[in-house]
Parts: C-alpha cells; sequence; structure tokens
C-alpha cells in the first residue's frame, strides 16, 4: 500500500519550471536578480500592495519586520499562544518580550476578547495569525491596535489570498509576511515576502534584507547593520510559476476541504475550523479538533495505515525553552493547550487525487469508531 502524504508542493508547469532555471544558470546570477523582482511584482499585484520584498524564508520576514520597526529589548510584542514557535521566536530574537494570549477553540485564531487585557505601556505591537489559512478578527484587531497606537504585523505565513470581510490577509495591517515553505500555497522550497505600503518601511526592510547596504547609483555605503535574507533567483522561479495558478490552486482547496467537511461532518467530537462571516480560508492545511479523543494513538492508527499525518501545530507556552523562561504550566492557557493535544492535520495538498481522499476518510472513521 502506498503512503498517503500529508502534504505535497505544487508544481504543474515543471517545462516551464526547467526553461527558468536554465536561463537562470546560464546567466550566472543567482542572487536577487530579476526573476526575484519578478515574483515581487506578482504578488504585489495580487495583493493589490505598493511593495513585496522577497526574503528567504516567512521567519526572515517576521524577523526584518521587526527590527524595521525599531522594536528591541523592554518592548513587549502580543502573540497567539497557538502557533509555530517562530512567530515568539522572532520576538525573542530582538530582545523583546513575545506576551501570548489565548486563541478561540472554534476559528484557533487569536482570541480578540483577550487583546486588551494584555496591552501595557511596554507593548509595542501585535502579531495576528491567520492559523491555517484562516483569516483572524482583523477588524478588532485593528480597532484595538489604533486605540493604543500599536503597530500590527500580520503572520500571513499560510494565508497568501485568503480574504478578510473583502480585503486580502497580509494587507490589512501595517505588514504582512508570508512563508513560501513547501507546505504553503506557493512554495519556492524556501523563502518568504513582506508585504506593506508604507513607503519608509519598505525601504528599510529592503536595506536590512541585504547586509544593511544603500546603493546610490554605482556607490554603496552600509548603513545598517543588515542581514543576509536574500531570496535566490531559482526559489523565485519555483514562486512564479505557482503564482500563475494561484486561482486554480485556492479553487482546488476549497473544494478538498469542502469533501472533507462533508463526508465527516457525521462523526461525533469532531470539529472543524470555524472561518467568520464575510472571510474566505484558503485552507493551508485541514486541521480538526477531536473533542476527548487520544491523538497519540489515533496518529499511530493512521499511520499503520499508511497515511501521513500530524499535530496541527504547537502550544507555545508548553515548549520547553518558553517554560523553562517563563514559567508556563500548561492551564495558562488552556485553549491553546487543548488544540495541541487534540488537533490533526489530514493529507492535504493541491493534485491529490479523490481516491485517496475517500481513503483517509474511510480509514479515519473506521478508526474513530473503534475509539
Amino acid at each position: 500500500m502506498e503512503l498517503i502524504k500529508l502534504s505535497r508542493p505544487y508544481l504543474k508547469d515543471k517545462n516551464n519550471l526547467m526553461n527558468l532555471i536554465e536561463e537562470i544558470i546560464d546567466s550566472g546570477l543567482f542572487v536577487q536578480g530579476k526573476y526575484v523582482s519578478l515574483l515581487e511584482n506578482q504578488v504585489a499585484n495580487y495583493l493589490d500592495v505598493k511593495h513585496a520584498i522577497a526574503v528567504s524564508s516567512g521567519t526572515a520576514a517576521l524577523h526584518l519586520s521587526l527590527v524595521a520597526l525599531g522594536i528591541s529589548n523592554r518592548d513587549e510584542v502580543i502573540v497567539p499562544a497557538y502557533t509555530f514557535p517562530a512567530t515568539a521566536n522572532v520576538v525573542e530574537l530582538v530582545g523583546a518580550k513575545p506576551v501570548l494570549i489565548d486563541v478561540d477553540l472554534e476559528t484557533y485564531n487569536m482570541a480578540v476578547d483577550q487583546l486588551e487585557n494584555s496591552i501595557t505601556h511596554k507593548t509595542k505591537a501585535i502579531i495576528p495569525v491567520h492559523l491555517f489559512g484562516n483569516p483572524a478578527n482583523m477588524a478588532k484587531i485593528m480597532e484595538i491596535a489604533k486605540k493604543y497606537n500599536l503597530w500590527v504585523i500580520e503572520d500571513a505565513a499560510g494565508a497568501l489570498g485568503a480574504v478578510f470581510e473583502g480585503k486580502k490577509c497580509g494587507t490589512i495591517g501595517h505588514l504582512g509576511c508570508f512563508s513560501f515553505h513547501p507546505r504553503k500555497i506557493v512554495t519556492t522550497a524556501e523563502g518568504g515576502i513582506i508585504v506593506t505600503n508604507d513607503d519608509e518601511l519598505a525601504n528599510k526592510i529592503r536595506i536590512l534584507r541585504n547586509h544593511g547596504i544603500l546603493e546610490n547609483g554605482n556607490q554603496k555605503d552600509f548603513v545598517l547593520a543588515g542581514f543576509n535574507y536574500r531570496m535566490n533567483e531559482i526559489e523565485a522561479a519555483l514562486g512564479i510559476i505557482q503564482m500563475k495558478e494561484i486561482k486554480k490552486i485556492i479553487e482546488e482547496r476549497q473544494v478538498l476541504s469542502k469533501t472533507y467537511i462533508d463526508y465527516l461532518s457525521d462523526v461525533s467530537n469532531i470539529q472543524f475550523q470555524k472561518i467568520l462571516p464575510n472571510c474566505t480560508s484558503v485552507w493551508q492545511a485541514f486541521v480538526m479538533y477531536l473533542k476527548n479523543k487520544n491523538i497519540n494513538r489515533l496518529q499511530k492508527l493512521l499511520q499503520d495505515n499508511m497515511i501521513e499525518v500530524n499535530i496541527g501545530t504547537y502550544a507555545v507556552h508548553i515548549l520547553q525553552y518558553y517554560a523553562k523562561k517563563y514559567g508556563y504550566k500548561e492551564d495558562d492557557y488552556p485553549n491553546a493547550f487543548e488544540l495541541y493535544s487534540r488537533s490533526i492535520a489530514l493529507p492535504f495538498y493541491n493534485g491529490m487525487e479523490i481516491e485517496k481522499v475517500y481513503q483517509v476518510i474511510n480509514v479515519l472513521k473506521g478508526v474513530l469508531n473503534e475509539n
């Protein structure tokens, strides 16, 4: 029996991709050339923003955003307690404190009703996460941010194309950060991109991404202590090919998620990720919350049936680094811990054959009925 993979990157137009890669190799220009610029233009046009700055990863995008905003030691940044640790790690990396808040048990996103209580005189920014491509409540987040004069950096790592009340995720806050990791909507193998409508921030981020270099004609000077967070040309070529197909990529994911929901909705104790009204999730991953179920045993049984699964994501407060540094306990953020303990990501990717979807559904139903 063939293993049903958790995820696979979408690379349909391989011939055109290979032609681009051959051209890049022949040119001898591998870093920060015309294809990086082309990908940046594609993303900027798709999201209808002034600036898109390609970088080496989604984590680099978040890190550069914080540095560009001048956030450092003695500052605080609010992040959800249920997210991939990079969201909190970048705050630590600039010397600031990540202030965790719990998440909503239905949407899996930042619990906005707890947001104001987490703000202090040290708070400088909020990093909402559009988890698994599902839009967070940006209207409320921006309202609170404006009230307290806070920056908003959208962690839209898996939300390229997601829509909140008519606006693309990543374009609502002051900065939006996307990932091009292989499990994301569009992949460049590794890579990410920052978007903004702020000219000054965009200019600073471009300088920081490339060692702090400011170019003036043929003259160069190092005006900031920057990073090597550049994207290379071959990575950009991967993204260019997929950006041409992004509408189809998202449409297929809508169909795939609906299939799972339709066929599993009659199973007791399953709760699917809730999408807010007038919003569109791009379903970067299909993650279910299973009440009163032993996820560890369920994972093993599915893997025994050649179905690759994983947890949804992490409860940041119970990770060794954060628990040790800040003394967190499991019940400090109960919803984050509950979702971490009882959520499972099913195989979900563009090009997944419908027969494999039904196979996952049938095995899962059988296993859950036995549990």
